[in-house]
Order: C-alpha cells, then structure tokens, then sequence
C-alpha cells in the first residue's frame, strides 16, 4: 500500500452500486473513530464550504444518526439514516439519505483494512436503482467526496 494521499479510486461494479477506496496515513481504530466521534466528524465531514453539525449520533445496529451542512449564506442541508451494523473497528453499514430528495435512501458499507499502520477504507454505496446511482454521479459526488478524504487526512496526520 502506497502512503501517498491522492483521489479515491472509484469504480462501479454494478449498475446500482459505487465503491470508493482511498488509503489514510493511519491506523484503522483512529480512522474508524473518526467516522464515529461527534467531535471529529464536523472537522472532515462534507466540503470545506460548509460547516457540519451532528444533529444525532447513535453508533449502533439501530442507531440513528443526522448531519447537517451549513452554507455561508445560512442555507441548511441535512442527511441523515440508520445504523444496520457496527463492527469496531473493521466495519459500518447504515442507510444515507439527503433530505432535500427525500425517498432515495442509499445502503453504504464502509470496510476499513490496516497494513502497515496504513489503513485502506472501501465505501460501497449501494441504490436502488441504476437512475439513482446516475443521478449520484453527475451530482457532483466525487469531487465532495475527494474533499472530505482531503479533509480527513489533513484530520488524521493531527491524530496520529
């Protein structure tokens, strides 16, 4: 595994699913905590235009959990879902959400893998159809997503 923070490679598998990896200069209990803190989630979730808020967090099969980004002009958008399963410090799957297009609900799995004090993070988004994973696509989903893994290596070179 190379320790260069670079863009996630993205690849689609199937016409209704997604995976992202990218590999963080960190090891994998420190990264999934970051996916897990309240504290530490506002400081790398989203892109750096909006401020993140942690409306709930319940990190467990069950669990609810609620984000919401705040733009400069006072504009909210909110996501939000539920835990389906939590392996610490290995694995997260949960339901996702944007509550601005509410009933297009995505299945992401978030695997996290440790070699060498580097940890190689696989999010699998899974949708309910082709027209939603599409739709994902042209929204701009890879761009915000490169940024919040900038923002979460930028995190975690403090961390570790």
């Amino acid at each position: 595994m190379s320790g260069k923070n670079n863009a996630a490679t993205v690849t689609l598998p199937s016409a209704q699913e997604i995976v992202m990896e990218r590999i963080f200069n960190a090891p994998r209990e420190l990264v999934f905590k970051a996916y897990t803190d309240p504290d530490l989630i506002p400081r790398w979730w989203g892109p750096r235009r909006y401020t993140t808020t942690v409306d709930k967090l319940d990190v467990r099969a069950g669990g609810v959990w609620r984000f919401i980004q705040h733009d400069a002009a006072g504009n909210e958008f909110a996501f939000n879902g539920v835990y389906r399963e939590v392996v610490p410090p290995a694995r997260l799957s949960y339901t996702f959400e944007f509550e601005g297009l509410p009933g297009h609900i995505i299945v992401e799995t978030v695997t996290f893998e440790e070699h060498a004090g580097q940890t190689k993070v696989s999010v699998t988004g899974f949708f309910e159809s082709a027209e939603d994973r599409d739709g994902m696509l042209t929204s701009g989903m890879e761009e915000g997503a490169n940024e919040s893994n900038d923002r979460l290596a930028e995190l975690l070179a403090t961390l570790v």
